[in-house]
């Protein structure tokens, strides 16, 4: 079980705890969940790179307490 924090850049972080095997398209659900959004609408980035849906986070070496921006 890790941790990550997601930003949306308008001041509002949260946590999000999820598995390393977990799908990007799973973590957006566990997201969506806790902002109220629809996951669809989601993008999630970490710098200039942006994630696609079926590649797992340990794919993309997301790990505990690793941030992530909406």
């Amino acid at each position: 079980m890790i941790e990550v924090i997601c930003n949306d850049r308008l001041g509002k972080k949260i946590r999000v705890k999820c598995l390393p095997d977990d799908t990007i398209g799973d973590f957006k659900k566990l997201v969506a969940s806790q902002i109220g959004t629809a996951p669809e609408k989601i993008v999630l980035k970490k710098q200039y790179t942006t994630f696609k849906d079926h590649i797992t986070l340990a794919d993309y070496e997301i790990h505990n307490g690793m941030s992530l921006e909406l």
